[in-house]
């Protein structure tokens, strides 16, 4: 039959909560001891499709304030904040946009130029 798996908390909170999840490890030396489980991290959403961020580890605010810029972001435009999908389809647009501006501006010049003609 298996042994005792009770174990005495560490910390004074002792009501089982979303913070104070606790596991029985057993140690090298045979005894059973708590361990507490950190709450498990959304990770970050893509501000356009919400979809989460691949690259970007899952962290809490503190996680964040203290990790490296590196683990933050990805090296793209627009890193930490938008999904390679979404940026690319904001070049897309943006050179779209730019090219109707040009052809808009040609097509201008195209009905001055018959005006004069007629």
């Amino acid at each position: 039959m298996a042994g005792d798996h009770r174990v005495t908390l560490r910390r004074r909170h002792a009501y089982r909560t979303s913070t104070n999840k606790v596991k029985a490890i057993l140690t090298p030396g045979g005894n059973h001891v708590a361990q507490y489980i950190k709450k498990s991290r959304k990770g970050v959403i893509c501000g356009d499709c919400h979809l989460p961020l691949s690259g970007i580890k899952h962290m809490d605010s503190r996680g964040f304030k203290n990790a490296q810029s590196r683990e933050k972001t990805v090296s793209r435009a627009y890193g930490g904040s938008r999904c390679h999908k979404c940026v690319r389809n904001r070049i897309v647009r943006a050179f779209l946009v730019e090219e109707q501006k040009i052809s808009k501006k040609v097509w201008a010049e195209k009905q001055k130029k018959s005006k004069k003609s007629e």
